[in-house]
């Protein structure tokens, strides 16, 4: 086999050396405040407050760790996120992907009044006050749906999928399924989302990063702590320096109790963060082609 160098010009190479050096900063900009939460939530509170914690941890110990664990305030955040996001991302996929599958069909008649109508949403809106009162009329404040129904669709996603199904599902395998009889819904089931499984898995990243990330609206919605998410527990903690039932009943005085709450913020924000982080490498393969070709101009 011949092996062919392709010669490059001194201005490439350092083209190139600038690329991989910028490359580098950023990777290291990006990385430093990761690696330094997770070193800090191993490390010795001490080491954090008088500043010896730099990189990598000191004086590990897992006692952070164990409180979280025996947190019911973070168990219950976790089991209420996690209902969220699951049931919340199944709504808005389905609801999503058979708007934008209908809004790409050439043949749906005033699709196009319906599409600058749903991109009008995406410059005006009711406003938050609004939005609560009627919420509020439909008996959906403090309930599992309020985390689920006012978000089933955004509005920026369901235009990507629109396009995505407009441009590059080939249209003569949908007139095809039509002649050999098979309805809408078939279409879309069986030869639509088979070959769109690029822009499905983006928007499923998208919508569950979405409602697992969702402190806002829990805040404004829900008043019962038994509903409350994992987020807006991590939010008292990090903000309201209130470590709930991972302090209840201890007896250790209140230097210990700043201690422990200067590494505990940092083991709740890997604890919360780490679900997020896991399930992205999996996806990531149709991330950028998914939002490449679903940001073709329609």
């Amino acid at each position: 086999m011949v092996s062919t160098r392709i010669n490059e010009s001194r201005g490439d190479r350092a083209f190139g050396a600038a690329v991989y050096i910028v490359a580098t900063v950023i990777l290291l900009i990006v990385a430093y405040p990761l690696i330094y939460v997770v070193s800090a939530s191993f490390s010795d509170p001490l080491d954090i407050l008088t500043g010896k914690l730099i990189l990598f941890p000191k004086h590990v110990q897992f006692r952070a760790y164990r409180a979280v664990l025996v947190s019911k305030d973070v168990l219950l955040g976790y089991r209420n996120t996690i209902l969220y996001s699951v049931a919340g991302t199944v709504i808005n996929i389905v609801l999503t992907t058979s708007g934008a599958y209908c809004l790409s069909r050439r043949d749906m008649y005033g699709r196009t009044a319906i599409t600058f109508m749903i991109s009008f949403t995406m410059f005006f809106s009711g406003g938050m006050i609004p939005t609560y009162i009627v919420i509020k009329n439909l008996n959906l404040l403090n309930t599992f749906w309020v985390m689920v129904l006012p978000g089933a669709i955004s509005a920026t996603n369901l235009l990507i999928m629109r396009n995505y199904f407009q441009h590059s599902v080939p249209q003569e395998i949908i007139e095809a399924a039509y002649m050999d009889g098979c309805s809408n819904v078939g279409t879309l089931i069986r030869v639509v989302l088979p070959v769109s499984k690029s822009i499905v898995a983006v928007m499923v990243i998208f919508y569950l990063v979405g409602h697992w990330n969702s402190y806002f609206s829990a805040m404004l919605y829900l008043n019962d702590r038994s509903r409350y998410t994992l987020q807006v527990f991590l939010r008292e903690i990090l903000i309201k320096n209130d470590l709930g039932d991972m302090g209840a009943g201890s007896e250790s005085s209140s230097v210990e109790m700043t201690l422990l709450y200067e590494s505990l913020k940092f083991a709740v924000i890997v604890v919360a963060t780490l679900p997020m982080m896991l399930f992205y490498p999996f996806m990531q393969r149709y991330f950028v082609k998914g939002v490449m070709m679903g940001s073709i101009k329609g």
